[in-house]
């Protein structure tokens, strides 16, 4: 019969032998928030702001060109500065360090006005996401100047809707990210260890001539190290919120994945140090499980920004529902694709935890 009185009294010896190790504590607390600080000051200014962008009127500062320029100032994603018209432009972009270009063609004002067609040139870097942005708002204007034409009267005006009032920047990505991170890696790599160095060292025997059993030994794990993930995600999430202005919403649907992520990695861990041979083997299966799930399930860069034979991958590992839940509840507020999350981390849990507990054994035969 499981006991809650040598439940908490193995939690409690556990507990304070881990707050007694510096590095477990620093890996645990202190290196995820290291990493939210670190990416955090590198992409901070990364997305704020308008986008700078060259232009030359080949046009002699025509209405139309003139225009179309404003327009395109007044997007507020686009910051435009004029290039005057006799330089080489593909030299002055070069010389100045940058790809985002638009050269507005001579006879613009004459071709627009007798409805020939006429093309504005684009210069950028097809790599870069700047690059995708200036060509759909210079679309959009151009657009608009078309159906102006046609209807001799303005019809279409640009305006930014941004996703549920927010403007979301990569700091809104990675606080979430990070503590998928730490719920991965604190418990996964403890685990493996300490199960495999207990079954070297013959604890596991030891612990076996005690009241203790093998249920309540893993649950005081699994409980400790959810303990430890809520502590990580408010210590995270300040950092991120206070340091770095994250937009992330928080609610009780955060608490699922708190739970069943320690829940899972713990279980897994567990499996992993138990059925490897030795110590030694035990840490390379446990990173070979591990360090695909922290770079290919949204630790770091969303997943939809990967190609779709990496996102077919990122869907098998379990780390991904943990960061995708806490993205749908954090930073879209999509429930209902949460609670499939939440359904996929109850499966795995359920099905990785029987494992460990049927293989995990006191005593080697």
């Amino acid at each position: 019969m499981l006991s809650v009185r040598r439940l908490k009294a193995d939690l409690i010896v556990f507990g304070r032998g881990y707050m007694r190790s510096r590095v477990g504590l620093f890996f645990s607390l202190i290196f995820p928030i290291i990493l939210i600080l670190l990416f955090g000051a590198i992409f901070s200014g990364g997305s704020s702001g308008p986008i700078p962008v060259y232009v030359q009127n080949q046009d002699s500062s025509s209405p139309a060109s003139t225009g179309f320029i404003a327009a395109l100032n007044s997007t507020t994603a686009i910051k435009v500065t004029t290039v005057d018209s006799t330089v080489n432009f593909t030299q002055f972009l070069s010389s100045h360090s940058a790809t985002d270009g638009i050269v507005i063609p001579s006879g613009f004002q004459a071709e627009y006005a007798a409805g020939k067609p006429v093309n504005v040139t684009i210069y950028g870097n097809p790599a870069s996401t700047t690059n995708g942005i200036v060509i759909g708002f210079t679309n959009w204007v151009a657009n608009a100047f078309n159906l102006q034409r046609v209807h001799a009267t303005p019809v279409i005006g640009v305006q930014q809707q941004p996703l549920i009032s927010k403007s979301y920047k990569y700091i809104d990505y990675l606080v979430p990210g990070l503590v998928g991170f730490s719920v991965l890696t604190s418990p996964m790599f403890a685990l493996t260890n300490i199960s495999s160095q207990y079954k070297r060292d013959k604890i596991f025997k030891q612990l076996s001539l005690t009241p203790l059993t093998k249920t309540e030994w893993l649950l005081s794990k699994i409980i400790w190290y959810i303990l430890l993930t809520i502590v990580s995600f408010f210590l995270m999430t300040l950092t991120g919120t206070i340091g770095f202005g994250a937009h992330l919403s928080f609610s009780l649907g955060i608490i699922p994945f708190l739970i069943l992520g320690p829940f899972l990695f713990v279980s897994l861990g567990m499996l992993v140090g138990t059925i490897s041979k030795s110590v030694e083997s035990a840490a390379v299966v446990g990173n070979l499980i591990t360090f695909p799930m922290m770079f290919l399930s949204g630790t770091f860069f969303p997943v939809s920004t990967m190609p779709a034979y990496l996102q077919n991958i990122a869907h098998a590992l379990p780390l991904f529902y943990v960061i995708d839940g806490l993205n749908n509840v954090m930073l879209y507020g999509n429930y209902t694709a949460a609670l499939t999350d939440v359904g996929i981390l109850v499966v795995l849990s359920a099905v990785v935890f029987l494992l460990a507990a049927r293989f995990f054994k006191w005593r080697e035969d």
